[in-house]
């Protein structure tokens, strides 16, 4: 499944993120391997704030190093591509450019020389980041075209049952740049008890429920029942569950990463509950690929022809549908 972790900047959305994933990287479940081992899971930092790699435990000079997707789009572009007959070359790609016949796919644990390149274990959990907004890009670039190489990812990416890949997006509604926003099954929005952060909550919702993105509240900083109280009043069904003030959280902010077993019980259960919400998510391939396809149609009329020179519609392979199968066919 695919998971995004969404919110007001500073509601705790990137430390939710890191405790999910060192969750799910040391829990088995009913999804799980045969074995009953923990099952592959992979974190990609799409934030514009990188700090997913110090809430998962890594040093400031080891962060520093995580090679940057962003600062290798060209070779992304190049490898996903393959022998797609539709794509003129890498230069012709878009960040919503849809896989088709002969484009390369990735499955979340499937060896490849992107993974090789770009992904870096970090606290027991594989880890990919798209890259800092450098000072070279003040005035510049947008850092959109950074997160670009994040949906074409997404987009050439198949998880099968019991796989996890968790992004840490960036803050607000910044997401609705592009169809980023639908390339996940579970939205976690983190919802602080704050009008302001309800506020976000709000603007979320309304764009994304019309196009059938699946949203659950969770609330973070949790002081006692009038907090719950007031999300349940303001998000009301969506309030799936909470996190309660954490002196493990309180630790790891303060840059002593603990023991993923140290964490509060009651704060346990409620990563329990999010990963059952996540597990009882459909997976439905041919609306994902339908998607895809609408938004890259999209982005081409509105900018994306002009800036190629060429009709990027044509991209779009019409009996190419995403899904373990296709993964299969090229793998």
């Amino acid at each position: 499944m695919k998971i995004a972790f969404v919110g007001k900047g500073g509601s705790g959305k990137t430390t939710l993120a890191a405790l999910l994933l060192r969750h799910l990287a040391t829990t088995s479940s009913g999804t799980a391997t045969a074995d009953g081992s923990p099952p592959p899971v992979l974190a990609v930092d799409a934030d514009i704030n990188q700090h997913l790699a110090a809430a998962l435990g890594a040093a400031d000079d080891e962060a520093v190093l995580l090679p940057a997707l962003g600062d290798h789009l060209g070779e992304i572009k190049e490898y996903l591509r393959g022998t797609n007959p539709r794509i003129s070359s890498a230069a012709a790609m878009v960040k919503t450019t849809p896989p088709g016949r002969g484009s390369r796919l990735l499955g979340v644990d499937t060896p490849n020389p992107l993974y090789d390149r770009l992904v870096r274990p970090v606290g027991g959990v594989r880890l990919a980041v798209t890259g800092p907004f450098a000072t070279a890009d003040l005035g510049v670039a947008c850092y959109h075209s950074k997160v670009g190489a994040v949906e074409l990812l997404l987009n050439h990416l198949i998880d099968g049952p019991g796989e996890y890949v968790v992004v840490d997006m960036t803050a607000g509604a910044d997401s609705f740049a592009s169809g980023l926003f639908t390339r996940f099954d579970q939205t976690f929005l983190v919802c602080e008890p704050t009008v302001r952060s309800v506020g976000v909550y709000r603007q979320y919702v309304g764009y994304a429920r019309d196009f059938g993105v699946r949203v659950s509240v969770v609330g973070n900083k949790i002081d006692d029942d009038s907090d719950v109280a007031f999300l349940r009043e303001h998000v009301g069904t969506d309030l799936l569950t909470w996190i309660g003030r954490s002196s493990y959280v309180k630790a790891a902010e303060r840059g002593q990463v603990l023991p993923i077993d140290s964490l509060e019980p009651t704060n346990v259960n409620a990563l329990d509950t999010m990963r059952a919400a996540v597990d009882s998510c459909v997976k439905d391939w041919p609306h994902y690929t339908a998607q895809a396809a609408e938004f890259h149609l999209r982005n081409a009329t509105a900018w994306a022809n002009d800036r190629v020179g060429e009709d990027l519609a044509t991209q779009i392979d019409p009996e190419f549908v995403l899904g373990p199968a296709a993964l299969a066919a090229v793998h």
